[in-house]
């Protein structure tokens, strides 16, 4: 059966593609098949094979289903900038009702036992005029996996990301603190442990400072605590806005 999550932030550069090549490594050690996808990538460069996003090809690079890039990736834009303006300045357009179908369409034909579909941004990100990114997540019934930077300032705004996931009628599985520097936030123990008092979910790990990270997902995947014997299935331990 398949198992998939949308995996946000509370910010941008928080670690998303950190985290889901992680999630994508340790499942994949443990025997499941698995596939990343990055539905709309907003920073590229021109390659002989057309534009190309580094987080959607490390996202490839950890699954273990073989799919086309323009699968995992449909909607890749060159300006390394919020996904409604550089699809504004690209002359294009899309609808959540087009991104779900896409992932839909690439799930179904590309099956896999644990997939991730990552977001780009924050939580709140638009991606119309109207839209949000966010509502991939709440339209493909996707629980929620919150990537929390362990730095100052994390506190609130992973609480207030929380409480969008949940306001939005999504299911929250689990957060996920990532370390961003070498160096230690200060007080970085005690902001863990207000971590896991304010958030309504399971912390399923922390990660260390990687400064390549997106070469050694394996490397990072070991670090995933898992905490209750649940082998990092975010399914076991989710908490719902019902």
């Amino acid at each position: 059966m398949t198992q998939a999550y949308f995996v946000t932030a509370t910010d941008t550069d928080a670690g998303k593609t950190v985290v889901s090549t992680a999630l994508l490594s340790r499942w994949r050690r443990q025997g499941y098949s698995t596939l990343g996808l990055k539905p709309v990538a907003a920073g590229a460069e021109m390659t002989r094979h057309g534009l190309r996003n580094d987080d959607a090809l490390a996202l490839m690079s950890a699954s273990s289903v073989n799919v086309p890039y323009e699968h995992i990736n449909p909607v890749c834009l060159a300006p390394p900038i919020a996904p409604h303006i550089a699809l504004q300045k690209s002359g294009m357009q899309t609808t959540i009702e087009e991104l779900s179908a896409q992932v839909r369409k690439t799930m179904a034909d590309f099956p896999a036992q644990r997939v991730v579909v990552e977001g780009a941004g924050g939580w709140r990100v638009p991606l119309n005029d109207s839209e949000d990114l966010s509502e991939l997540a709440s339209t493909l019934a996707l629980s929620v996996i919150l990537v929390v930077p362990l730095k100052l300032g994390c506190l609130s705004m992973a609480r207030l990301t929380a409480e969008a996931v949940l306001a939005d009628g999504c299911t929250l599985a689990g957060w996920i603190g990532n370390r961003v520097t070498p160096e230690t936030m200060s007080e970085e123990a005690a902001n863990l442990t207000t971590l896991h008092r304010i958030l309504p979910a399971p912390c399923l790990g922390v990660l260390p400072f990687d400064p390549v990270p997106a070469g050694r997902p394996e490397r990072l995947g070991t670090e995933l605590s898992c905490q209750g014997g649940s082998g990092c299935d975010p399914a076991h331990r989710a908490v719902s806005s019902d």
